[in-house]
């Protein structure tokens, strides 16, 4: 197929990148007007926050459908009396603690009343609990709280957790030295707060409680406390418990150390012990913690938004863009006394750049395969929204060719490079980076690979369900100032916006760098979905048996 010409914005746009080469494949151009436009609508505070099941979630089903609509997608979502709808209806169990949960400490006989948000984040109760009441329950470290027989490693060790509280570390073993059995600095499944849960779980404890620290967790207490103290979800399970404890919640560094000294242990020593495949669990003798506090819990729906655009000769072949549009809502006040969570660059980026590339294709001859436009929900409430599509999917995963997922973009200018969330080796990112080579951009491996964002975006629940699928990220090297600016510009969104009510729309934002961008991810998908070639996953990937796998279904 022939694309649309490029137009002079696109060359501009190129040309800034690097003069001498005015020579660029020809994709669409992609409005950095259109882009801020979408950004700043979903991240007016009229959207609320776009908390799942609110209606700020009406408001932003309702725009995002129309702006397909406008786009000439077509719907994608449910059947229903044989025609397709343009959502995905996406049951959730949602838990809200009632008040502020009563939560303290006793320490050899001192009690200590902790205050949600400071030095304790409760979680609602997910494991189907409505009514917590801990009366002096025992507490226990276990170290990472990692139990990974291939690696020949249990930090349980076969300690009895029955109605006792572990307290774990953020990351995994690898995380201080940067070597190990781990895979070095890049954090591994076992470093994610979400094993975390799920392996106490089936340890059999009553609660845990994970130790924050900013470097390890890659996010301050700022993040920790909003992300953990509003209103939680989950998929709907037939057994809860069986993935989550009684309690649930993170405490702070400093309370951590002060009270295992109070118990009679050194915090940074038992945290270097920890390291080690030789730790065992330690009982904080003498300190106990108590918490009485309601849930309500209650099933609701939320939803995906679906368009597609059908393929010209193999309709059933499916590529994939995707992104979450929801954010946290409204939650606990900021210092300003702000309490809505706008979530402009998290993630209305990614959905106006969904939007945007909706429209190029749209305007575009049908490929030969279909194209799939997939807003998912409950991404901050631990990739729900795309959990459930990939568990439930509308369109078979075996026939899915390639998932392309856009998450948390950079507004600014132009870059010279682009990552991605962690570096699986697969052909899907291969033919991303040499595509990316036509505008001079160079790939850089995911910079922060100790943040474990493979695991934090919703690409994961397809891959991990063997489905080629990256999550593009902007680059860091700006050709307006270069490196510097580049980290400037993340260092001071992570501390001071990252789930906080600041991350909010700004006038001074070109978008050119998204614009150019787009121009990149078009390109891989379409020539993905115009040829008959199925990307995979590398020989050594632990997503490649998945994939295989299914390889009757591409027959």
């Amino acid at each position: 197929m022939k694309f649309p010409a490029v137009s002079l914005l696109a060359l501009s746009i190129a040309l800034a990148v690097n003069p001498a080469s005015a020579a660029k494949p020809t994709a669409p151009t992609f409005d950095p007007k259109r882009l801020s436009n979408d950004v700043k609508v979903l991240s007016t505070d009229e959207f609320e926050g776009r908390g799942p099941a609110t209606e700020g979630e009406t408001k932003t089903v309702d725009y995002v459908i129309a702006q397909m609509k406008a786009a000439g997608l077509k719907p994608g979502g449910d059947l229903k009396d044989g025609q397709r709808e343009w959502t995905q209806a996406v049951p959730l169990a949602r838990a809200e603690i009632r008040g502020a949960p009563q939560v303290s400490v006793k320490v050899a006989g001192k009690s200590q009343a902790l205050t949600q948000g400071e030095q304790i984040a409760v979680r609602a109760a997910q494991n189907g609990t409505t009514a917590i009441d801990i009366a002096n329950a025992p507490l226990v470290f276990v170290g990472y709280g990692v139990k990974a027989p291939e690696r020949n490693w249990d930090d349980f060790k076969g300690v009895d957790l029955k109605g006792k509280i572990a307290v774990v570390l953020i990351n995994d073993p690898d995380f201080e030295s940067g070597q190990g059995d781990f895979g070095g600095k890049a954090m591994t499944y076992y470093g994610r707060w979400t094993y975390k849960y799920e392996e106490a779980a089936r340890q059999g404890a009553l609660g845990l409680l994970i130790v924050h620290e900013t470097a390890p967790a890659s996010y301050g207490w700022a993040t920790v406390k909003n992300s953990n103290t509003n209103t939680m979800f989950d998929v709907v399970r037939d057994d809860p418990a069986s993935v989550h404890p009684t309690m649930e919640g993170w405490i702070q560094r400093d309370f951590a150390a002060a009270l295992f000294k109070g118990a009679g242990q050194d915090f940074d020593a038992l945290k270097k012990q920890a390291a080690t495949r030789d730790f065992k669990p330690v009982e904080l003798k003498g300190a106990t913690l108590s918490a009485k506090y309601d849930v309500n819990r209650e099933v609701i729906t939320s939803h995906n938004i679906v368009g597609r655009i059908d393929g010209a000769k193999r309709p059933d072949e499916t590529v994939i863009y995707s992104g979450h549009w929801d954010h946290l809502g409204v939650g606990q006040p900021d210092a300003k006394g702000d309490t809505i969570y706008n979530g402009a660059v998290d993630n209305a980026t990614g959905i106006a750049a969904m939007l945007e590339l909706a429209r190029g294709f749209a305007k575009a001859p049908a490929p030969d395969r279909s194209i799939v436009f997939l807003a998912v929900t409950a991404e901050e409430k631990g990739l729900l929204g795309s959990e459930y599509y990939a568990s439930k999917p509308l369109y078979p995963l075996g026939k899915t060719v390639a998932v392309i997922n856009m998450d948390a973009l950079d507004p600014h200018g132009l870059a010279r490079n682009f990552t991605t969330s962690g570096s699986a080796k697969q052909e899907l990112l291969d033919q991303l980076v040499t595509t990316a080579k036509q505008w001079n951009l160079d790939y850089v491996t995911d910079p922060k690979p100790e943040a474990g964002h493979f695991f934090r975006s919703d690409h994961f629940p397809f891959a991990k369900r063997g489905v080629p699928a990256i999550s593009f990220g902007s680059g860091n090297d700006l050709v307006d100032g270069g490196l510097a600016a580049g980290k400037k510009i993340e260092d001071e969104y992570v501390a001071d916006r990252y789930h906080q009510p600041a991350d909010q729309w700004e006038a001074s934002w070109t978008f050119a760098g998204m614009a150019r961008d787009l121009q990149l991810l078009y390109t891989v998908g379409h020539d993905l979905a115009d040829s008959d070639r199925w990307p995979n996953w590398d020989s050594a990937s632990e997503f490649r048996a998945a994939r295989d796998a299914t390889a009757g279904d591409r027959k």
